[in-house]
């Protein structure tokens, strides 16, 4: 059984009431709450959707590239259809067949991925848009 134990005020909040409910069962833990009018500021509100017009900024003959790339690496079947928003783990991709993948896209742009950078490597298009910002950084 949990004993309440109210306070009337808090010396940090004193117009709030806190309530301490200590359990019988276990009297190593104590929930705490606290009853107040809430602050309107720090209110959840929804969040406009600014984000969701973001498209990838991969060109087109990248991203075909890094789709024959993953084929040929996963040794895909002919009739399975590979786009920008495939995902490696929808292809059965594991995290050694990905760092073979990224290896295999070294290899085809002449370009270093750092390790940070291959591990947020999911789709097609992610690796073709850092594939693209790697060349431009290369060539500049």
């Amino acid at each position: 059984m949990a004993a309440p134990i109210t306070a009337a005020t808090s010396p940090l909040f004193p117009a709030s009431r806190v309530q301490v409910m200590c359990s019988m069962l276990n009297p190593t833990s104590a929930s705490f709450s606290r009853q107040t009018a809430s602050f309107p500021s720090i209110r959840l509100r929804p969040v406009p959707n600014r984000f969701q017009a973001l498209s990838c900024s991969a060109k087109q003959d990248t991203i075909d590239k890094v789709c024959e790339i993953v084929k040929n690496q996963l040794a895909v079947d002919e009739g399975t259809t590979v786009s920008g928003e495939t995902k490696f783990v929808d292809l059965g991709a594991d995290s050694l067949d990905t760092v073979e993948i990224v290896m295999g896209l070294e290899e085809a742009f002449q370009i270093t991925v750092d390790e940070s950078s291959a591990q947020v490597i999911q789709t097609v298009e992610d690796a073709a848009a850092l594939i693209d910002k790697l060349v431009a950084e290369k060539d500049a």
